[in-house]
C-alpha cells in the first residue's frame, strides 16, 4: 500500500485527489494551514488510511513533524500548496508570495529527500508561458514568459526542483491548463466556474480582455493526470515538465461565453477595456508531450464542466457560492 503525503490537501485539487486516492487504496497524509476552511476533507476523517494535520509549510519541519509514527515514510510528496493565482500574489504582495511558493517549494523537498522519498510532484502552470511571441502553441521547450508575481514565483520554484533532477527524490512538475468543474472544495474564481456563476446569479456576463485564447481542462482530469504521474515508471518521469490538459481544451473567452450561453441563452454579455498589471495569457497549449510518454488524454470537456456547475448551483448543492472560501481572492478579471 503506498503513502502519499499532500501539502495544501484540504485545496481545490488536493481534496479531490485525496478521494481518488483513498478510493485507490492509497494511504494518504494531508498536510493543510485550513486557510479557506477543512470541510472539503472531513468525509475522510474516520477513514483507516487517511491523516491530517494541521501545519503551515514554512515552517522548516512541517513534513517530518506531521507523520505518524505507525506509518511508513511517503513513497511520493505532492506539493500543492502555495498563495495560487496571481491576483492572491499580487494581494499579499512579494515577500509573502515568494516565501509561500519558492522558499516553502525548497524546504518541503529538501524534507522528502532526508525522509527518502522517491518522488516529488510539483503543481506548477502554464502562466509561466505568458504570451506566445509567434502564435504558435507553446511547448515544455517553449521560452517561458512570465507576466504576474505567481508566474514569477512558480518558475523560481521550477527552476530549483529541476536543479534537483539528478537526486534519489525524483522532481516531476506538472503545468496546470486552468481549471474547472467541481471538487470537494470548488472554487468560483477561475474563468469558467466564475463565468457559470455570474450568468446563473446575475444573468449577465462582464468580459474584459475579449478574445484572448487560454486552455482548460477539467479538475477530475488534473487529478487522473497527477496518479498516472505517480504511477508511470521512474525513469519517464524523473526531472520531467509536462503541461498537463488537452489540445481540445484551447478556448477563446468568446468560446467559453459561447457554451455558457448554450446553457443559458438568455444571459447578456458586455464586453469592457481594461488594462492592468496582471495575468496577461494570451496563448495556446501543446499537450503532445503528456499523451506520448504517458498516455494521458482528458476524459471531460468544458460543457461537461459547465453542466455540472449548474446542477450544482440550481440543486443548491452549493448554497453560498460567492462566499469567500469559495475563491482564493476576491479580484479577478474575467
Amino acid at each position: 500500500m503506498k503513502h502519499i503525503l499532500i501539502t495544501g490537501g484540504a485545496g481545490y485539487i488536493g481534496s479531490l485527489l485525496t478521494s481518488e486516492l483513498l478510493r485507490l487504496g492509497s494511504r494518504v497524509s494531508v498536510l493543510d494551514s485550513l486557510l479557506f476552511g477543512g470541510e472539503a476533507i472531513v468525509p475522510f476523517l474516520h477513514h483507516p488510511n487517511f491523516h491530517f494535520v494541521k501545519t503551515d509549510v514554512t515552517e522548516p519541519r512541517a513534513v517530518k513533524d506531521a507523520l505518524k509514527d505507525d506509518w511508513q515514510k511517503p513513497d511520493a510528496v505532492i506539493h500543492l500548496a502555495a498563495i495560487v493565482g496571481f491576483p492572491a500574489c499580487q494581494a499579499v504582495g512579494k515577500q509573502v508570495a515568494w516565501k509561500y511558493n519558492v522558499d516553502s517549494t525548497k524546504m518541503v523537498y529538501e524534507q522528502a529527500v532526508d525522509l527518502g522519498v522517491e518522488r516529488f510532484v510539483f503543481a506548477s502552470t502554464y502562466s509561466n508561458y505568458g504570451l506566445s511571441p509567434d502564435g504558435k502553441p507553446v511547448t515544455e521547450e517553449s521560452p517561458l514568459n512570465p507576466q504576474s508575481l505567481y508566474a514569477e514565483t512558480k518558475i523560481a520554484a521550477e527552476e530549483f526542483l529541476l536543479s534537483q533532477k539528478d537526486s534519489p527524490t525524483a522532481p516531476l512538475l506538472f503545468r496546470f491548463a486552468t481549471l474547472y468543474g467541481l471538487s470537494p472544495r470548488t472554487r468560483f474564481d477561475l474563468i469558467v466556474n466564475q463565468f457559470v456563476l455570474e450568468a446563473f446569479t446575475k444573468r449577465v456576463l462582464i468580459i474584459y480582455q475579449r478574445g484572448y485564447s487560454r486552455s482548460f481542462v477539467h479538475i477530475r482530469d488534473v487529478a487522473r493526470g497527477v496518479i498516472m504521474g505517480l504511477e508511470a515508471e521512474q525513469s519517464k518521469i524523473r526531472g520531467q515538465i509536462f503541461n498537463l490538459g488537452t489540445d481540445n481544451g484551447n478556448y477563446s473567452k468568446d468560446d467559453i461565453v459561447a457554451l455558457v450561453r448554450k446553457r443559458m441563452p438568455e444571459v447578456e454579455i458586455e464586453y469592457k477595456d481594461l488594462t492592468f498589471g496582471g495575468d496577461m495569457r494570451d496563448i495556446t497549449v501543446s499537450f503532445a508531450k503528456i499523451k506520448s510518454m504517458l498516455g494521458f488524454d482528458t476524459t471531460l470537456d468544458v460543457d461537461d464542466g459547465i453542466r455540472e456547475l449548474l446542477f450544482a448551483l440550481k440543486t443548491g448543492l452549493i448554497q453560498n457560492p460567492t462566499d469567500a472560501r469559495y475563491r482564493n481572492a476576491q479580484f479577478i478579471v474575467q
